[in-house]
């Protein structure tokens, strides 16, 4: 073999060992004290799907919520920390072992009423949650996602702003310092209010501080959507089979005035109920099928299918940013689907783009039918 030829061969292998390890990750085991219902569980998991099955109310999801909270310290179905904490105990821990680019990592998270919460990576604890966020990925679908069609729109702000977070530190870190400006200008209109009493010079110190955060996160939103939507379709077609036609449109009061503008013209209203009436924190998301608001003309099935297809772009979209395979939860997401799209979900998430998936189900033998049919390996965990 020449130089040159053993040269390309062995950059080849370098290559291909560095892409393999590059996004590889993967939750080796968990261990749970006091977490929800749960005293006291120990898990070993499979590197490619793991499968939790059994009745309603014995724990099921609360592992996934378990394994989400190592990513983001905080719950995804309960905001309240100390509700997490088993009843009549004092304390919860959970504990997760991961192989991340062949080497291992453990994370802990634990909680003592009424102490802090604390979050700890291979020993030493973070000063700021905000510093973990990101670095390992998750992606979970769940029942609880039809918030983000039934709820108002702050539910959808925090799932645009949630994802791009996960990969941009500086968004997350201007998304704070701008509610925390809305905050304090909202506390000065009360002032005012109070005191019969108005300073347009020392409200103006807020409005400009609001612009110039307000502005770049506006812009980043943009962004985000002009890549995420595409990507949404075509996951949407696939599940759908392509027999629905779907739209995700952002609504700003930014598209059509400056912000400077858009804070003058509400000036008289936010003084009037002392508050901020405008700007990116009053964003939203529109959901439609077929041209209508899927809340109002959407099935059952139609609903899921599109808030799994909005999770599975988020996942895609991740993916794409991150150094790293997102981890996929799927929390009762064959629950009101037809075959045809739970067979079409699962040709999706099957395919090597992905990595480690967990899945919860009360029907053991239509999850293992569903799995085998791939030839992959799997574990089933009966709870």
């Amino acid at each position: 073999m020449d130089f040159k030829n053993g040269f390309f061969v062995k950059f080849s292998i370098f290559c291909a060992t560095f892409l393999e390890s590059y996004f590889y990750m993967y939750l080796q085991k968990i261990s749970l004290v006091n977490f929800k219902n749960i005293e006291s569980q120990s898990f070993s998991f499979e590197k490619k799907i793991n499968c939790f099955v059994g009745n309603n109310g014995v724990g099921k999801t609360n592992v996934l919520d378990a394994i989400y909270y190592l990513s983001f310290a905080k719950s995804y179905f309960n905001a309240i920390a100390g509700q997490n904490i088993r009843h009549g105990e004092d304390f919860f821990v959970i504990e997760g072992e991961y192989e991340i680019r062949n080497r291992t990592e453990k994370i802990v998270c634990s909680l003592k009423r009424g102490q802090k919460k604390v979050l700890k990576r291979n020993g030493k604890a973070y000063d700021k949650f905000a510093e973990h966020i990101g670095q390992l990925p998750l992606v979970i679908i769940s029942p609880a996602d039809r918030d983000l069609i039934v709820e108002g729109s702050e539910t959808r702000r925090k799932f645009i702003d949630g994802v791009i977070s996960q990969q941009d530190k500086k968004y997350l870190q201007t998304l704070l310092s701008y509610n925390k400006v809305v905050a304090q200008r909202n506390a000065l209109l009360k002032y005012f209010a109070a005191n019969r009493t108005f300073d347009e010079l020392n409200l103006k110190i807020y409005d400009e501080q609001l612009i110039t955060l307000g502005t770049e996160i506006y812009q980043k939103r943009l962004l985000f959507l002009e890549e995420f939507v595409p990507i949404f379709n075509e996951k949407h077609r696939v599940i759908s089979g392509g027999n629905e036609q779907v739209n995700l449109n952002y609504k700003s009061q930014l598209h059509d005035a400056e912000f400077e503008a858009v804070l003058a013209k509400s000036l008289e209203k936010d003084r009037l109920v002392q508050y901020t009436t405008a700007g990116v924190h009053k964003d939203d998301l529109s959901f439609e099928i077929t041209g209508y608001p899927i809340k109002k003309f959407g099935s059952q099935g139609q609903q899921k299918s599109y808030l799994i297809a909005l999770k599975l772009a988020q996942f895609e979209f991740i993916k794409k940013q991150a150094a790293l395979t997102p981890i996929l939860l799927l929390d009762d997401v064959f629950d009101k689907l037809d075959e045809q799209r739970v067979a079409q979900i699962i040709d999706l998430v099957h395919e090597e783009e992905f990595g480690q998936i967990f899945i919860t189900d009360t029907h053991a033998d239509r999850t293992e039918e569903v799995i085998k049919k791939h030839n992959l390996e799997y574990q089933l965990f009966h709870l």
